[in-house]
């Protein structure tokens, strides 16, 4: 098989696995530390109502061993008391209160609140420190995820390697992520105790979540306390499993957004054939401008295919789509280079003139090419066997029109010389032969002359005297 037929063969067999994106998991940092205090019943209401399905807390484990719910050893950030949670029994913590009115609650009390409730799901981040002090804080969960038999709806995470290699010994069916703010703590030791990896945003790429998900491992991204929403722009274009924000109800968004979508993982060489420059965006979804843009053309290479609201786009690097319109690939260049600034002309011997808003779309008729009228060809655009062409006021069939060959540089191609360049097996059937009739009428400046019948030109001019005598001619 030809390199060619080969490339095509790949491209067939990747295009035929066109699959729904899978949508990731949203959790709520704290709750919802933006609308809320974080870590309150409020917060974490607020972050379910919003669509988040796990909400994440943090646990210290207290003098009277409670496990304690606080991102903070020390609270006085969030109750105005430096009180630390290891110098006291939850009796006395439980007293201070948070913005809200709120108490501090032990973990006991929040499994107490939402155990009524499946859809209520925590991812619980485990607080030791470098010595892998409290030492019985994994006990202490266990026992807490026994008695409310809240097994399937948490999952763990910390920095602590120590805690998480606890828990995988304790509770090894429940998911434990490893929390990582550089690549290098993601060693194979680690990896072989855990079954996720949580990283810094800062950190985050493509390239390393797919060796992840290679090995088997979950990939979640979280951010500081300062994320901005605007990050989504660029997140949601990575196949993460779940992302721990600030912002769940922006999360939510974009993950139905995404959800609405279909992905297709294309790698190809392509060139851009249109006459126009195109705008390259974050994202499919939300289509915010970057400072790029495709010109005419120009090679690219495409990673991705997204099909979302009727529209197609191509990824072209990390955070860069565009419209699929006019991008061609490489092997089909000289097939279709041709058209690409000729001029199609409707002659009424084909069998519609219907021009559509979109190629192979029948429904979006939006009006008809004019009779006998060229026009330049935009865009060219193959969609299986059919080369669609697109002109000022729609997309037609190649078949439908003839072509008019030119013999100009139209953004760097000359439509006639591409078509003699072509092998003549390849070169499309149809040309508008009537395109230079205008050379063959009269001229304002020459008259017309009569002509002499054969039977009257001198028989000794001719190069082969002929005996005409007989000819139908003289009947005329």
């Amino acid at each position: 098989m030809n390199s060619r037929n080969s490339n095509i063969l790949k491209v067939l067999l990747v295009s035929c696995v066109f699959f729904f994106a899978s949508g990731f998991s949203v959790i709520g940092h704290r709750g919802d530390p933006i609308k809320a205090p974080e870590e309150t019943f409020q917060s974490f209401n607020t972050a379910f109502s919003e669509g988040a399905d796990y909400v994440e807390l943090d646990l210290h484990v207290s003098k009277d061993n409670v496990l304690v719910v606080s991102h903070d050893k020390n609270l006085e950030r969030i109750t105005g008391t430096s009180d630390v949670v290891s110098q006291h029994n939850f009796s006395e913590l439980s007293q201070l209160t948070q913005k809200n009115g709120e108490p501090i609650h032990s973990l006991d009390q929040v499994f107490e609140h939402y155990k009524n409730n499946p859809r209520a799901k925590f991812l619980i981040e485990t607080k030791k420190t470098s010595k892998g002090n409290p030492q019985n804080m994994e006990e202490l969960l266990k026992e807490c995820i026994d008695k409310y038999g809240m097994h399937d709806r948490v999952m763990f995470h910390s920095f602590s390697t120590k805690s998480l290699q606890n828990e995988s010994e304790l509770m090894p069916d429940i998911p434990r992520i490893f929390i990582a703010g550089t690549i290098k703590r993601v060693n194979f030791d680690v990896l072989s105790y855990v079954t996720g990896v949580n990283l810094s945003s800062k950190i985050i790429t493509p390239e390393v979540i797919n060796t992840l998900h290679y090995m088997g491992k979950s990939v979640y991204v979280w951010d500081e306390m300062n994320e901005s929403p605007s990050k989504w722009n660029t997140l949601v274009n990575m196949p993460i499993d779940g992302v721990v924000t600030n912002y769940p109800a922006t999360g939510n968004e974009y993950r139905k957004l995404k959800d609405k979508s279909k992905s297709e993982t294309l790698n190809q060489n392509v060139y851009y054939m249109s006459n126009k420059d195109e705008p390259i965006y974050e994202n499919p979804y939300r289509l915010i401008k970057t400072s790029k843009v495709v010109h005419p053309m120009s090679g690219y290479h495409i990673t991705n295919v997204v099909k979302f609201n009727g529209e197609e786009y191509v990824q072209l690097g990390e955070n860069q789509f565009a419209n699929s319109d006019g991008f061609t690939p490489d092997y089909e260049l000289n097939e279709v280079g041709a058209y690409f600034g000729a001029k199609a002309i409707y002659r009424k011997q084909q069998p519609n003139n219907f021009l559509r808003a979109e190629p192979n779309n029948s429904a979006q008729v939006i009006g008809r090419m004019s009779d006998n009228k060229a026009e330049r060809i935009q865009t060219v655009k193959k969609n299986g066997s059919n080369v669609w062409l697109k002109v000022s006021g729609g997309w037609i069939k190649s078949k439908y029109v003839l072509i008019q060959l030119t013999d100009e540089n139209y953004y760097g191609n000359n439509s006639k010389l591409s078509y003699y360049n072509l092998p003549v097996n390849q070169r499309f059937k149809n040309i508008d032969l009537l395109q230079d009739l205008g050379t063959w009428e009269n001229s304002d400046e020459v008259g017309t002359q009569n002509t002499d019948l054969l039977r009257d030109y001198p028989n000794s001019n001719l190069l082969f005297p002929m005996n005409i005598e007989n000819d139908s001619i003289n009947h005329i």
